[in-house]
């Protein structure tokens, strides 16, 4: 297969949200034909740049992913198969990454604030930054304060992300920007918040560096912070 065919195949696929042969896509037809794993696997037996894989393969298709997102064609359990397509490409992806030079973007810690257990817009915004070049520190949800200072301070992090879904639980974002303040470690880390009941000035409110709606909006703001 063609270098160009094949990073095609793989975008396709993304946009499918089929991780592997078994899985059905949104077309008929596709279960049992080669996925992203499959498809990965091949584009690195042949020697294929893995950088060009990244973003000729998976990030191309996420863009797309993104638009019909907005428009709603896809809802959130349709980015959330596309998303986890990148994360397994990823897996396969990130030695051969490193082998190539491929350095990160920085370190970027993301985290559910305490007393909310919603992850799944968490997740699909961790996926995407490895899939953007950021090396991430992924807390889970229910975390603790101090926690996420701790790792901010032990991993010397960029960035640092936080997520709520519940109106009872943003203010604990408020709290870790207070804290950070506190511990001499707010001018070393750039803070984007997301999340249903969050907006650009709840963000302003609590002292954050952004508001990001989703995952693609993450991406974008990133690229005008420096690391």
């Amino acid at each position: 297969m063609r270098k160009q065919e094949l990073l095609e195949k793989i975008g396709f696929n993304v946009i499918q949200g089929r991780v592997e042969a078994e899985d059905e896509g949104f077309d008929e037809g596709l279960e049992g034909q080669p996925a992203v794993i499959q498809l990965v696997e091949e584009a690195i037996a042949q020697g294929l740049d893995p950088r060009s894989i990244v973003l000729e393969g998976l990030t191309k298709a996420m863009d797309l992913v993104g638009k019909k997102f907005e428009r709603e064609d896809y809802l959130i359990p349709d980015m959330l198969a596309s998303a986890e397509c990148v994360g397994a490409a990823m897996d396969i992806l990130s030695p051969h990454l490193v082998k190539a030079g491929a350095g990160s973007k920085g370190k970027f810690i993301i985290a559910t604030v305490a007393g909310d257990l919603h992850e799944i817009g968490k997740n699909i915004v961790a996926i995407m930054l490895k899939g953007g070049g950021y090396e991430v520190i992924d807390l889970g949800a229910d975390v603790p304060t101090d926690q996420i200072i701790e790792a901010v301070k032990e991993h010397q992090a960029a960035f640092l992300g936080l997520s709520a879904l519940l109106t009872t639980t943003m203010r604990g974002m408020g709290e870790v920007i207070e804290k950070l303040t506190k511990k001499g470690l707010r001018s070393k880390v750039k803070v984007l918040i997301g999340g249903a009941p969050t907006s650009a000035e709840f963000a302003k409110e609590i002292g954050a560096d952004c508001h990001c709606k989703d995952a693609f909006e993450a991406l974008d703001r990133l690229k005008g912070m420096a690391a």
